[in-house]
């Protein structure tokens, strides 16, 4: 009888995904303040890492295919931008529970990795003039550092100019 596989010791379904890829990356935790309006800006202003460098995992729907959206927290999605850069029509946020049942996070928590249901993704081109990058780990209070390049990769993301300042 085979092996199951070990999980990570205290690994999230992200960085599992990433140390079987063989990825570089860092793990950044910090203790999350419930209180807080924005978990992105939170993650940037507690890691002191430029909000421009953090980005947020948004979940759209995209002429009814769930779309996941990675920009920097420092602005928002451009939905327009999002649905014709995967050859859509129209793109609205996606309802909260399916994000959740679908990806397998939490809202606040939501990463681009390690999906329950690997999603369609697209990564704003501002992605592409930074070293790293920092996204959701798969938990609130969790983020994982990498090149962007990689995290590409990994979700088989098409870069575009989705993102508005």
């Amino acid at each position: 009888m085979a092996k199951k596989p070990k999980k990570q010791q205290g690994g999230t379904p992200a960085t599992v995904a990433l140390t079987e890829a063989g990825t570089a990356f860092t793990v950044h935790a910090y203790e999350h303040d419930p209180s807080s309006p924005s978990y992105g800006e939170e993650a940037a202003r507690v890691l002191g890492v430029s909000p421009d460098r953090v980005f947020k995992t948004l979940v759209a729907d995209v002429d009814g295919e769930l779309t996941v959206a990675v920009v920097p927290v420092a602005g928002s999605l451009d939905l327009k931008a999002l649905a014709s850069a995967v050859g859509g029509k129209r793109a609205t946020m996606a309802d909260p529970a399916a994000a959740e049942r679908t990806t397998g996070y939490v809202r606040g928590g939501i990463s681009p990795l390690g999906q329950r249901k690997p999603l369609r993704t697209v990564l704003d081109t501002s992605a592409e003039s930074h070293p790293t990058i920092c996204v959701s780990a798969g938990r609130r209070g969790l983020e994982v550092e990498l090149a962007a390049k990689d995290l590409a990769t990994l979700t088989e993301a098409v870069f575009a100019p989705i993102g508005r300042a």
